[in-house]
């Protein structure tokens, strides 16, 4: 027997071996397979999405937080001098002008002290016009050569002493007459009487309390909030004080404290009613007011990573695509504040399933959402 045919057989069988083992193994070279990297957005498929002009969509949201209207002054009205509360003039919930007598002290101790300063300064002129009577006698007399030059400045110091005992007399003597006028307890401002807080005849230091009086002319309203809501404030619109009662007044921002309380990290706002209100301090409400800068609706939001951001629409290049814009400050089911260009198109529908710079195929316009 031949052995080249034999040998021809093994080598083709070799052959054939070997490149059936080679064929899976280059089509797998050129096929994707697991051990690639995924196609990024640019290779996905267009999503089919809806947009709609960001001016249809933006909404201002309506904020409101627990108020109170208090009154522009609420003071401790105290006693400045001590004595007996002789007489009440003015009680609990009574209106008072500013200056009307609220109570009387009794002012025998201090009328007495007072007569005694007027005694000692009429006392005091007297010295003082005999001195310098005797004065003009002495200048006579250094004039004609019968006094001397010293005699005559010793009746000049004498009479500037006495000149300064009388001027201090009549200090002490008004001293004495505005202790005196301290008796009379006076309300430093128009207002109503909150709390009474002594009885008559009791002996009052002085310092001690006798009256809260509130301040009826231009309350304000006192609210307390988040830094971010206190910087919104200040450039809102259609701010209100809204009662328990539903009476509502419209107010104008005054103040807010540029330090946050330490204990809720709070910040305190005062607002002043426009124009006049009836309301009376003490009332309790809401404030609110409608911000002033735009917002992306809760349901338009959608969360890549730790960040809520919205989609827009991109078609600056050779095919739209979805543009991500993140809102750090967003929360879950509130609106978020953005600053989008006003000619921004927002995708509201298909938005869910996007990745940023997704190719994306608009199908329609979406009709605008109301705020």
């Amino acid at each position: 027997m031949n052995p080249d045919p034999l040998f021809r057989a093994a080598r083709w069988g070799i052959a054939l071996l070997w490149l059936g083992l080679l064929g899976p193994l280059a089509g797998n070279a050129s096929s994707p397979g697991t051990d690639r990297a995924p196609a990024g957005p640019s290779r996905a498929a267009a999503a089919a999405v809806h947009i709609a002009p960001w001016s249809s969509v933006q909404q201002f949201p309506l904020h409101s937080v627990p108020a109170q209207l208090l009154p522009r002054n609420e003071a401790r009205i105290s006693a400045e001098v001590s004595g007996r509360l002789q007489r009440w003039l003015a009680d609990v919930g009574q209106t008072v002008a500013a200056g009307a007598v609220l109570a009387q002290l009794d002012p025998t101790d201090l009328t007495l002290a007072r007569d005694r300063a007027h005694a000692a300064w009429e006392a005091a002129q007297a010295r003082l016009a005999l001195g310098e009577t005797q004065l003009r006698r002495a200048r006579e007399l250094q004039a004609e050569g019968f006094l001397s030059a010293e005699a005559l400045n010793a009746r000049e110091t004498e009479v500037a002493l006495l000149r300064a005992e009388a001027s201090s007399a009549h200090t002490q003597w008004r001293s004495a007459e505005h202790q005196l006028s301290k008796t009379a307890i006076r309300a430093p401002f128009a207002g109503t009487v909150m709390q009474r807080l002594a009885q008559q005849g009791e002996v009052v230091a002085s310092g001690t309390p006798l009256f809260v009086l509130a301040e009826l002319r231009a309350p304000e309203v006192q609210a307390q909030l988040s830094n971010a809501d206190a910087r919104d404030l200040q450039q809102a619109r259609d701010i209100q004080f809204v009662t328990r009662e539903g009476t509502t007044v419209p107010l104008r921002f005054l103040r807010a404290t540029a330090a946050l309380a330490s204990g809720n990290r709070l910040r305190t706002v005062r607002l002043g009613p426009i124009g006049a209100t009836e309301l009376p301090p003490g009332s309790d409400g809401e404030l609110r007011w409608r911000s002033a800068q735009p917002h992306v609706p809760p349901t338009l939001l959608v969360r890549r990573g730790d960040t809520l951001g919205v989609f827009l629409l991109d078609d600056s290049g050779s095919e739209p695509r979805a543009r991500w814009v993140p809102l750090p400050s967003a929360q879950e089911g509130r609106a978020a504040p953005a600053r989008l260009a006003p000619d921004a198109r927002v995708i509201v529908q298909g938005q869910q399933a996007l990745q940023p710079g997704q190719p994306v195929r608009v199908v329609e316009a979406a009709a605008p959402q109301q705020p």
